[in-house]
């Protein structure tokens, strides 16, 4: 029998949400309700020091205001700890996870080969230490814990970004699954998010997309199958800068203290795609009519004076 769709929308609450997050939100909804499926909302505040729950309250509340609605009680990642610790020692019964005892600045200059400005590969400097330099290691750090990667290839298609293909090993390389400090990676902790949720669709910004294929290789590793990926083209604003929570003018709640919910969702809708003008509407108006022929594959630009 097979599964039922469903998507999922997981915010972070380190600040206010803006108008990318709420294009996420809408497309995620909009996918998983047009094909009889599932929708839910999960608070990603692994960082209990940036995130607060009264942020992550907050976010919850915007988002029915607009209209969304959810088929289960939204999880939060701050109670998650036994379902990420029971994971964490599956691995390491495996064999697949050593300590990093490497800082910041040091992973700066030791990761090779630079795959660009923002994308690096750890260079294995802690994967074979021995137990007697581990000892001593530890007397003066805390490590990380990271994940042995094999030298093999992991390979998926995206709905809007199409066929993408990494070697784990040359493109990623080694990576964290437990920060030094005891925060959870991001990496692991959606991976069991999703698979404790039955997550079958995973709609979230283009942004994400390169770290696909580590998250495919932990859901192998956990026997937790893997869901089908839509990365969205990011929203600029009209200077053509990436939007970021710090950016207030295009936050939420500052646009609804002039606009409507529902003027908002019509042109945000009509920048994606979905509709032909901006008028005022609700994501379940929109159900019907969607499709993700109608999504542009390129970053979404705001024209100057839209909102």
């Amino acid at each position: 029998m097979e599964a039922r769709v469903t998507g999922r929308f997981a915010p972070s609450p380190s600040g206010p949400m803006h108008l990318g997050n709420l294009a996420c939100c809408l497309l995620a909804y909009l996918s998983a309700r047009k094909q009889g499926g599932r929708f839910l909302v999960r608070i990603e505040d692994l960082d209990t020091q940036r995130c607060k729950r009264e942020s992550g309250e907050d976010a919850l509340r915007v988002l029915e205001r607009f209209g969304f609605n959810w088929d289960e009680t939204p999880l939060w990642q701050s109670e998650r700890d036994a379902a990420y610790l029971a994971a964490l020692t599956r691995l390491s019964s495996q064999n697949l996870l050593y300590p990093c005892f490497c800082t910041r600045a040091e992973l700066m200059v030791s990761s090779a080969p630079n795959l660009g400005d923002t994308k690096t590969v750890y260079a294995g400097t802690c994967r074979s230490l021995s137990e007697a330099q581990i000892r001593e290691k530890r007397l003066t750090r805390t490590p990380a814990l990271r994940l042995r990667v094999p030298a093999e290839e992991i390979a998926f298609t995206d709905t809007l970004q199409g066929p993408v293909l990494e070697r784990l090993d040359r493109d990623c390389g080694d990576f964290i699954v437990r920060r030094s400090d005891g925060l959870w990676s991001y990496q692991l902790a959606v991976v069991v998010d999703d698979g404790a949720s039955s997550v079958t669709e995973v709609i979230r910004g283009r942004d994400i997309l390169s770290v696909t294929p580590r998250q495919i290789y932990l859901q192998r590793l956990l026997d937790i199958p893997t869901p089908a990926y839509t990365h969205i083209p990011l929203l600029l604003d009209p200077c053509g800068k990436r939007l970021a929570k710090r950016d207030h003018a295009l936050g939420l709640d500052a646009l609804l203290a002039s606009h409507s919910p529902q003027a908002i969702l019509g042109m945000l809708a009509c920048a994606y795609g979905l509709l032909p003008r901006p008028v005022p509407i609700t994501p379940d108006d929109l159900i019907a009519s969607f499709s993700w022929d109608r999504v542009p594959r390129t970053d979404v630009r705001i024209p100057e004076g839209w909102i």
